[in-house]
């Protein structure tokens, strides 16, 4: 891998070296601005030539030009930004994980997103589908509101110098969203914009795991059970393909004997491989997106107002996205002095059919871990179609399963019909959301303004989890108890309201000295708000999904109150001393609620610094030199709620005529002395602009210190509790940043532009609490956690490793099996470096990208591996099960292994499962992908002329085309479980990856 990746990048940059040496530079463009103007924190624009810290600005057509519309613009984001780590999956409307420079604390942490200068909320939402840690719904991260066609650019702060305005918000770095405005036309009337996408998804076969073709059901080569005639019973209640070999002239009673609808009802069947495997249960995904936005504009008011409008199907049956958003910008100049700005975003989605993630209720974990290769999902198909419209108690309601519990009882044993679960015990949710501020600036005169604005963000997330009548029982519900049918619904609200007032100054010392800034102050306050509910002991009446439809009474909804507040202050203070020399320094005030009251308040300063070059040294091939460094501190606060010990309400015990309130125990013993952890940052770095930008080359060096983390660290139990909150740890990361921007060759009608981002982070956790060791993050089944560990990157995979002996595997010499030792590192969840390369071309009115996304590292314990390789699923388990194998490796005394191993007959007897150690299925999650590419055509000016379109433009664009290197056997090595910790280091029944291809069209009139 790592000799493929960097011979892949040594070519594209040598040859683009040897084109832009080869030809002479033809460039006359003046480089007086060869900087610009970039938003930075609290939307304040910035000349980023002064800028003493590392940033990078995304404009709107790198975001979405190249590529299909992800409905998270997080996603777009990958393979676009030197110390940006993106991790997308395949979960339907799923989450993107997003973290700059390194994990910084030991619960991990994505950095703050700011929308024209004002935080909204981008958490994760996770639901679980049944009472049950092994399953969970992800609902994607509040990102995925944001409409993509409203976004001008995207600048991120990558380091604590850069973020440190935002305080205890800032410590895992900020990405800062400007919206457009209105433009209009030169003549001040409307301008009009439609765009129009259709795309469809294709399954990337080598995503989904092979199915070997020689063995069906079975836990062994017997049939287990026979027919009255002697013809035998298909073992319908093993979930797995370890049974007896296939024979076409074998008569077998399979599940679909007993299904009515079939044509093989009654009828003993060849005992042969499917025709139609589990990838033909999934569908193509098809997503519609259309835009309108109308504008006008002109100096002192403008108007931009954009509706969307987005639906999709997923890959799982019965899954759907429609969303709307209706988004409206307006910049009025009141008087000379007096200017305001308003915009305002809503959000309406409705989502059915999100797929379970994680290990329980997992549609597609069975298909990747649990199944029987003799098994026709068409045939499933059918029998649903049929048993639904004629369902009664008999048929499970419709539930016919290939997993009968026996010949004589239709019950699932194990897993229900695919399509009965997707379409009748489905999770659906509705999310309103809005986000809108107000601003107003006043200019007292040249040298001061004050600015004061208001911003609102509200979510309202509304979900609705079914289990049908005739459904596998399963713990469901408030009480998790086991039953076999249900309904819980769960209401959830959250808004954060941040006031924010602030002088801005500028004004000149002398003719080369100036100084600007800001001081000001903000309140934050944050509400959170959830009501959850459910039936208990199952359903009244089959298809009415209702709380008040329960059998048993239900319990009392669960109720969740969470209210923050922040109070700040903050100043900036920036000196430019003859355009040479810049330095500037910030200093922030936050008091949280959510610390003790006598020891609420804490500071976070900045200074950084930055010299340019280029000012004194004066050459013709020299555009623009930037040195810089800073220093910085940033912050995050206690958890809601950590100083106190509370108790929630867990029913009423009846004693006699009255009730007693019985309160649940409380496991984490909160702390009333915490405060809250810090980052503290060094940074230097580059910035070089070389023959009027045709390069340009920016470097960073970075160092990061955490202190103070906050853990919920595991005591005793005999202290009546399982976990303590303190103050300890501490996690260190350096890295290292590149952007290259070429133009290997440039003439009047053809330009090739190259972007190159490269970025290496080293994590270690220094330090945890007392003579700790290793702090749990994750446990997985198969006995492998992940962890942070001293003297180890964070995430580090722990469970069983082989036993080694001067570096061979060692195997015990009378079974033939690799020996095992446990508790032992067997990797680590995160990447060794990432990167990304993107190629532009533009020739006349046609254009042409491409980009190429890298990651190096980080390992993945892939369960469906540890699970598929067990039960015979997988194409190669088929080659030795009645032989058996000779493993590779020496046996104690030294000597080659030559023993077969031992009774290979029985599922996980042989490969998988607990036969070996836990390292022989972790695997290098490293992958190189052509994440996007588009080819698009602006029609000319002269074939529009006379006609009311101004600007026509038709692209075909493509997402995930092709996952050019992975190790990762039949999976995404991105598709993890969904956002936050679960994005890394777990592969578990995870939906196949898409080829995603698209046609759109954009009108402007």
């Amino acid at each position: 891998m790592k000799k493929l990746t960097t011979s892949v990048l040594a070519v594209v940059l040598s040859s683009s070296f040897a084109v832009v040496s080869a030809q002479t530079v033809q460039d006359s463009a003046k480089t007086q601005d060869i900087e610009g103007v970039v938003v930075t924190a609290l939307g304040i624009k910035r000349e980023k030539k002064s800028l003493g810290y590392a940033s990078q600005e995304i404009k709107a057509s790198a975001l979405s030009d190249g590529t299909t519309n992800t409905g998270n613009i997080a996603a777009q984001l990958s393979g676009k930004v030197a110390g940006l780590n993106v991790t997308t999956n395949t979960n339907f409307g799923g989450s993107a994980n997003l973290v700059i420079r390194g994990i910084k604390g030991v619960g991990g942490g994505n950095p703050l997103i700011v929308i024209d200068g004002s935080p909204v909320n981008n958490n994760s939402t996770f639901g679980s589908s049944v009472n049950n840690p092994g399953a969970a719904t992800d609902y994607g991260n509040a990102l995925s509101d944001i409409n993509q066609d409203d976004i001008e650019s995207i600048n991120v702060l990558k380091g604590a110098a850069a973020s440190a305005l935002y305080g205890e918000r800032g410590i895992n770095g900020v990405i800062v969203i400007v919206t457009k405005n209105g433009k209009g036309k030169d003549d001040g009337s409307w301008g009009v914009t439609l765009s129009s996408t259709v795309q469809a998804g294709f399954i990337d076969k080598s995503t989904f795991p092979k199915y070997q073709t020689k063995y069906g059901a079975g836990y062994d080569p017997s049939f287990t059970a026979s027919a009255a005639d002697g013809t035998p019973y298909a073992n319908f209640e093993d979930d797995a393909s370890w049974g007896p070999a296939f024979d076409p002239n074998k008569l077998v009673y399979q599940w679909d004997s007993y299904d009515p609808s079939s044509p093989n009802f009654g009828k003993a069947t060849p005992w042969v491989a499917a025709k139609n495997g589990p990838i033909e249960f999934f569908n193509t995904p098809v997503t519609y997106t259309n835009t309108v936005s109308l504008e006008k504009g002109q100096k002192g008011k403008n108007i931009l107002f954009t509706y969307d409008n987005m639906t999709a199907d997923g890959l799982m049956p019965n899954s759907h996205i429609a969303k709307n958003t209706l988004s409206l910008k307006v910049n009025y100049d009141l008087t000379e002095k007096l200017h305001s700005s308003f915009y305002t975003t809503l959000t309406l989605q409705d989502t059915r059919g999100r797929n379970t993630t994680g290990y329980n209720d997992n549609i597609v974990g069975g298909f990747r871990q649990w199944w029987q290769t003799n098994v026709d999902v068409k045939d499933l198909q059918r029998a649903y179609q049929y048993g639904v419209k004629n369902a009664t108690s008999a048929n499970n309601y419709g539930n016919v399963t290939w997993n009968r519990t026996n010949a004589a009882n239709g019950m699932p044993k194990y897993w229900n019909n695919p399509y009965f679960q997707a379409n009748e015990s489905y999770v659906s949710d509705n999310r309103y959301r809005s986000f809108s501020y107000g601003q107003l600036v006043y200019d007292f005169n040249k040298n001061f303004s004050v600015t004061g604005k208001v911003s609102y963000d509200r979510s309202n997330l509304s979900i609705e989890n079914r289990l049908a009548v005739g459904m596998l029982e399963q713990a469901f519900g408030a009480s998790g108890n086991t039953v076999t049918s249900g309904y819980s619904r769960q209401d959830i609200i959250q808004t954060e309201t941040n006031y924010d007032a602030y002088l801005n100054y500028k004004f000149d010392v002398t003719d080369n000295i100036n100084v600007s800034g800001i001081a000001g102050g903000n309140i934050r306050r944050n509400y959170y708000n959830s009501i959850y509910a459910s039936t208990e002991g199952g359903l009244v009446v089959p298809g009415i999904y209702a709380v008040s439809n329960s059998i048993l009474a239900p319990l009392a909804p669960k109720e969740d109150l969470q209210i923050t507040q922040t109070n700040s202050f903050y100043a900036t203070a920036s000196v430019d001393f003859y355009k040479i020399f810049y330095l500037d320094g910030t200093f922030r005030r936050d008091q949280s609620s959510t610390l003790p009251s006598s020891d609420n308040t804490y500071y976070y300063p900045s200074v950084t610094g930055s010299f340019i070059a280029s000012e004194l040294i004066k050459a013709d091939w020299l555009s623009f030199w930037k040195i810089r460094g800073n220093y910085a501190e940033v912050g995050g606060t206690a958890p809601i709620y950590s100083l106190i010990n509370t108790y929630t309400a867990a029913g009423v015990f009846n004693n006699g005529e009255s009730g007693v309130g019985l309160y649940n125990s409380v496991v984490t013993n909160n702390n009333p002395k915490l405060k809250p952890q810090r980052s503290k940052e060094f940074e230097v770095g580059t910035e070089v602009h070389f023959l009027k930008d045709r390069i340009t080359l920016d470097l960073a060096y970075y160092k990061t210190k955490t202190i103070d983390q906050i853990i919920a660290l595991p005591v005793s139990s005999g202290t009546g509790y399982t976990t303590q909150y303190i103050n300890a740890g501490q996690i260190d990361n350096k890295g290292y940043e590149v952007s290259l921007g070429l133009v290997p060759f440039k003439t009047p009608n053809f330009t090739w532009n190259m972007d190159i981002n490269w970025s290496k982070n080293e994590n270690k956790v220094v330090a945890l609490a007392g003579d700790s060791k290793n702090y749990l993050l994750q446990s997985f089944q198969g006995g492998v956690t992940m962890n942070a560990t001293i003297g180890e990157s964070w995430g580090t995979l722990i469970g069983s490793d082989y036993v080694y002996l001067n570096g061979e595997k060692v195997v015990n010499a009378t079974t033939g099996r690799y020996l095992r030792e446990n508790n032992k590192v067997i990797g680590n969840a995160t990447p060794d470096w990432i990167g990304g390369v993107r190629n532009s071309f533009n020739y006349k009115g046609i254009s042409l990208s491409f980009l190429i996304d890298v990651r190096h590292g980080g390992d993945i314990f892939s369960l469906d591996q540890y699970y598929g390789l067990a039960t015979g699923l997988y194409e190669g388990t088929e080659n030795y099960r009645e032989s058996g194998t000779v493993w590779e490796g020496v046996n104690p005394n030294g000597q080659t292994n030559t023993t077969v191993t031992a009774n290979p007959s029985a599922f996980g007897s042989l490969d998988g499962y607990s036969r070996m150690p836990a390292k022989r299925f972790v695997y290098d999650g490293s992958y190189i992908k052509l994440r996007e590419a588009s080819i698009g055509y602006s029609l000319p000016k002269s074939l529009l002329f006379g006609t009311f379109v101004n600007e026509a433009k038709v692209s075909i664009v493509g997402r995930n085309l092709w996952i050019i290197h992975k190790n990762l056997p039949g999976a995404d090595p991105e598709a993890m479980v969904g956002g936050g910790n679960r994005s890394y280091g777990y592969s578990i029944g995870s939906l196949p990856t898409t080829r995603d291809i698209g046609v759109n069209v954009t009108l402007k009139f």
